[in-house]
C-alpha cells in the first residue's frame, strides 16, 4: 500500500476543445496519464490529485472525466485548482459522487484524510505570481483552509502532510501568509503543482527550504508519472 500524487491531469473526456495537446510536451497526456498511472498505482494504493483536474465547467461537463478517474486503481483524494470551475459546495460534489457512483473519489476541503499515521491535507492556496492580481479575501479564506485542515488532522494526532496547487514560493514570489501556517504547524513536506513549461519550472523549489521539503508536482513536470510519497 503506497501514497502518491499528481497535479494538473487537466482533463477533457468530454470537452475535446480543451485539450492541452497543444502545448509543448503535453502531447498524448491523457493516454499517457492513463498508461502510466496503470504502471504505477495499485488498487490497494491511494493517490492525491493536486487541482485542475477537469476542464468541465460543471459537475454534469466533467462527468466523464470522473468516470475515467473512478475506473483507475486506487483511492482518489483531490482539492481544488484555479481551473477547477466545476468546484462547487462540498455536499453537492459529494451527492453527485454518490449519485453517479464513483466510490473511489474523495473531495479534500476543510477537512483530513487518515493515511497511516498521517494525515492527508491542504487547500487550492492563492496566487503569488507575477502578473496575477492577488485578491486579499480569497486569499484569507484559503489561509483558514489549510489552517482547518491541519488542525483536524493534528486533532487526531497524525503527522500533516500538505498538499496544494499554488505554489507558496515561486521564483523570488513568497506568499508570506500561506508560509506562515507551514510554520506555525511545524509542515515538514508541502506538494504543489500550478507551475508548467520548462522554463517555468526552473524557477521552482523543489527541495528544502527553512525546514520544509517542498515538491513540485505538476503532471507536465512528472512527465504525467504519479510521484511516490510514502
Amino acid at each position: 500500500m503506497s501514497l502518491y500524487v499528481i497535479g494538473d491531469l487537466h482533463l477533457c473526456k468530454g470537452n475535446s476543445g480543451k485539450s492541452m495537446s497543444i502545448f509543448s510536451g503535453w502531447d498524448d497526456y491523457q493516454e499517457r496519464i492513463e498508461s502510466n498511472w496503470l504502471k504505477v498505482v495499485e488498487p490497494e494504493d491511494t493517490i492525491v490529485l493536486a487541482g485542475d483536474i477537469s476542464w468541465g465547467m460543471s459537475l454534469q461537463e466533467a462527468e466523464e472525466d470522473f468516470r475515467f478517474i473512478d475506473r483507475l486503481p486506487g483511492t482518489k483524494i483531490i482539492l481544488k485548482g484555479n481551473h477547477d470551475y466545476w468546484w462547487t459546495t462540498m455536499n453537492k460534489m459529494e451527492n453527485f459522487l454518490s449519485s453517479e457512483g464513483f466510490s473511489t473519489i474523495k473531495i479534500l476541503h476543510n477537512n483530513h484524510y487518515r493515511y497511516g499515521d498521517y494525515g492527508i491535507c491542504g487547500t487550492r492556496g492563492w496566487v503569488n505570481m507575477p502578473g496575477e492580481t492577488q485578491d486579499e479575501k480569497v486569499l484569507r479564506r484559503e489561509v483558514q483552509r489549510l489552517e482547518t485542515s491541519i488542525k483536524s488532522a493534528l486533532s487526531e494526532d497524525l503527522t500533516p502532510l500538505v498538499f496544494m496547487h499554488y505554489p507558496p514560493v515561486f521564483a523570488s514570489n513568497f506568499n508570506y501568509d500561506i508560509l506562515e501556517i507551514l510554520y506555525r504547524y511545524g509542515i515538514g513536506e508541502c506538494y504543489y503543482g500550478h507551475i508548467h513549461g520548462r522554463s517555468a519550472h526552473e524557477l521552482c523549489l523543489t527541495n528544502t527550504y527553512d525546514g520544509i521539503n517542498f515538491h513540485l508536482i505538476s503532471g507536465d513536470y512528472l512527465q504525467f508519472i504519479p510521484e511516490k510519497v510514502i
